[in-house]
């Protein structure tokens, strides 16, 4: 099934989102899924318990009125290059990547032919979703780890190439919940050039060409180095604790919109929506 020409949305959920209530972002992602004529793919690539996950996605999905809902599990390398699967992603019209581990994410599915097509057919309109670790891989810097609820300390993360979905960005996940702003001011701190999406629990960031809108019921947390103008990063060890001057903040709740390329939260007018 091809597509629009136009590239795809994405939808970067910071984990546990709700799935029992009014199931805010899981209900929009099956509506621009396309609702009963939806096709979704959940990749269970990241998770330990990919069963489990994947029963438990596709019994909300289907509830939801997703018209159908397939599977598919990578838990080596030779599973991309499974005909069925290719043949799955090949007539979806969404993909969503569940939660778990995203280093298991780049290293299985990185490079390969599967990876390609995904790529290739989001640059023409497919929606691809992606929650806790399956958000913190669409980035081009990814966090892979780092000391939570402390202050920004050299050397207090670890960042790794991610899937490069979101280009100039660096996402952190369960981010109120679990005082992770420390760690996301470190990592920008490191690559100023990159965004640091700090993306609250049941919180989603829906990506729309240069620009994303918050929905859910907490915030997303911008932290923009670009401008900073004084670090003492190139003269600390690792552990001791960061200098950091003129660092720009937002916090953006459910309706806010933000210019990825203008580094810019957008106004908009009163009960405006973007489409």
């Amino acid at each position: 099934m091809e597509l629009s020409e136009s590239r795809g949305r994405l939808v970067a959920v910071g984990g546990a989102e709700d799935k029992e209530g009014d199931c805010v972002i899981l209900k929009e992602f099956v509506r621009l899924a396309r609702g009963e004529k939806a096709r979704i793919v959940v990749m269970t690539v990241a998770s330990d318990y990919p069963q489990e996950m994947g029963a438990e996605y596709r019994k909300v999905f289907k509830r939801l009125g997703a018209g159908d809902v397939k599977v598919l599990d990578v838990s080596q390398r030779e599973d991309t290059k499974s005909e069925k699967a290719m043949k799955a992603l090949e007539e979806a019209t969404a993909v969503y990547f569940t939660g778990g581990d995203q280093l298991h994410i780049t290293a299985l599915l990185g490079g390969t032919e599967m990876d390609k097509l995904i790529k290739r057919r989001h640059d023409k309109g497919l929606l691809l979703g992606g929650t806790s670790a399956g958000a913190a891989m669409m980035s081009n810097s990814m966090l892979l780890g780092g000391d939570s609820e402390c202050n920004p300390r050299s050397g207090a993360v670890e960042i790794g190439p991610g899937m490069d979905f979101i280009v100039g960005a660096v996402i952190d996940t369960h981010f109120s919940q679990r005082g992770r702003h420390g760690r996301l001011i470190t990592a920008v701190a490191h690559y100023p050039q990159d965004l640091g999406l700090g993306i609250d629990e049941d919180t989603a960031i829906v990506v729309n060409g240069d620009e994303f809108e918050v929905i859910g019921s907490g915030a997303v947390t911008v932290v923009d180095a670009g401008g900073i103008t004084h670090t003492n990063l190139q003269d600390v060890k690792g552990g001791e604790g960061l200098e950091l001057h003129d660092i720009c903040v937002h916090v953006l709740p459910a309706g806010a919109h933000y210019s990825l390329p203008e580094r810019k939260p957008l106004a908009l007018a009163a009960g405006a929506r973007r489409g």
